[in-house]
């Protein structure tokens, strides 16, 4: 697990999205965190593993969606993990974070709890600390802290779901260049 390299190439892309959209000096550090509870959310709604009222429990790790059209009006569809791609859409957005917050520390290992409802719910608490960190003012220390057990949260989740850290990077970079493609493109 390099996340140096993930860091890396999210400061490169955030670096890309403020310049495009004239965002320089603003605070993004309310937006990136409201943005990963909505991920989260969507990344647990992909996983079904709350969903004891449903008969449908297992998770969506497999849908087609449309990626272009042939002359004639046909979609051209391709077939892609929801679930994985929520799950990066998380680890973009908590690569940002820490980035914002100057992180530079080495992160190793990561925590799992007895269920993958529990690691979501803790992964929300990891992410409200870190905001409540914020809010309060609290030493750079202690917002480093949170930080870093956000991020063995979400590694912790990433297992949890049934992903290699090889899918994981390989899913970060595919959607990563998506990222920059959509802000070439007026998104």
């Amino acid at each position: 697990m390099n996340l140096q390299k993930l860091f890396k190439a999210q400061a490169e892309l955030d670096k890309h999205i403020i310049e495009k959209k004239g965002l320089q000096g603003v605070d993004l550090l309310p937006n990136l965190i409201l943005a990963l509870q909505v991920e989260l959310g969507e990344c647990a709604q992909e996983s079904r593993c709350f969903k004891f009222w449903s008969s449908r429990q297992e998770p969506v790790t497999e849908d087609l969606r449309v990626v272009d059209y042939k002359e004639s009006g046909e979609a051209i569809l391709e077939t892609y993990n929801p679930l994985l791609e929520e799950y990066v859409d998380c680890l973009h957005f908590i690569l940002s974070i820490g980035n914002q917050i100057k992180f530079d520390r080495e992160i190793t290992g990561r925590y799992i709890n007895d269920s993958i409802t529990e690691q979501f719910n803790s992964v929300f608490e990891d992410v409200s600390n870190l905001m409540k960190s914020i809010r309060e003012d609290q030493p750079e220390s202690d917002l480093k802290s949170w930080y870093e057990e956000l991020v063995k949260g979400i590694i912790g989740l990433g297992e949890m779901l049934g992903f290699s850290w090889g899918q994981i990077e390989d899913a970060y970079f595919s959607k990563n260049a998506v990222n920059h493609s959509r802000q070439e493109n007026g998104y």
